[in-house]
């Protein structure tokens, strides 16, 4: 008798760390969001309010499981509020609608700077001497379970929604581009047979994104997404959010590809850009 009951106390022990856990999650899930952080989501993440009920129920559910798994570190004395936690969370989660996925399951912990906040690059300088180097930083994505913003520029991105630059969106770009092993421009699309058409789509559009940056000509994406295929995908990710009427008529199979991939259409949430202004009439003074 007193072996079956330390077998059965070894079983629970065993059991306890993995169920626990999910049984936490799906109590914390049964609540709804606050009514205080959804007013958070109108106020701060415009195409909410444009959104079907069905996306905005996701959304406030994904911001919940969000909330309660990740932990928020202020840095250089920033004290991150819920207000601020919600507004972070709000737009990482617009990424994960109508998609299996789980949230973010490899990140844990956000660290926000007030502002811009300076990293360590090393150097690579003639005949491959390595020398200490600083880089101002707006955020970054790490493959140990960490994101890194500045908060100034988190606010930036949340009060213009037409501008294509976004921190949020572009760092959590990366957190699920790392997702199929390493960040390299290819998440996990979960069919093999859809990995040639991403990759023949992304590698032409990246490589006349590069051309297009070499002679500064004018671009519906960021210069930046000409860094590498990584960045690339990031970049495009804030153009698809932030741009999709833009994208999707100057980067209509990139467009495509990320309609698959998101399974979202941002178009729905947005009206149309206004038409450019028409060029007016060149009159000409003749000396005769």
């Amino acid at each position: 008798m007193e072996a079956l009951i330390w077998i059965g106390l070894t079983a629970l022990a065993i059991a306890l760390p993995f169920y626990y856990p999910r049984w936490r999650l799906q109590r914390v899930l049964a609540r709804p969001l606050p009514r205080e952080a959804e007013q958070v989501l109108q106020r701060h993440i415009p195409v909410y309010r444009n959104m079907s009920p069905d996306l905005q129920q996701q959304l406030r559910k994904l911001v919940v499981q969000f909330l309660h798994q990740k932990k928020f570190v202020g840095c250089e004395g920033l004290e991150v509020t819920d207000e601020m936690a919600v507004i972070i969370a709000g737009q990482a989660c617009l990424l994960l609608l109508n998609r299996p996925s789980k949230v973010y399951p490899a990140l844990h912990t956000i660290l926000v700077y007030p502002s811009e906040f300076v990293a360590q690059r090393p150097q690579v300088g003639p005949g491959g001497v390595i020398t200490p180097g600083h880089q101002s930083m707006l955020g970054e994505s790490w493959d140990d379970g960490r994101v890194v913003l500045s908060w100034d520029d988190v606010r930036r991105g949340a009060g213009d929604w037409t501008d294509g630059h976004n921190v949020v969106l572009h760092e959590f770009a990366h957190q699920l581009d790392s997702e199929s092993g390493r960040a390299n421009g290819a998440p996990y699309l979960g069919n093999p047979a859809s990995y040639r058409e991403w990759s023949e789509v992304l590698s032409r559009d990246f490589q006349n994104l590069r051309m297009n940056a070499m002679y500064r000509q004018h671009t519906v994406m960021d210069y930046y997404g000409a860094t590498n295929p990584a960045e690339f995908f990031a970049v495009a990710t804030e153009t698809f959010f932030e741009k999709p009427y833009q994208m999707a008529e100057h980067h209509a199979e990139l467009y495509a590809e990320f309609l698959k991939y998101y399974r979202v259409d941002p178009r729905e949430w947005m009206s149309p850009p206004p038409p450019p202004p028409a060029a007016e009439p060149v009159s000409f003074a003749y000396g005769w």
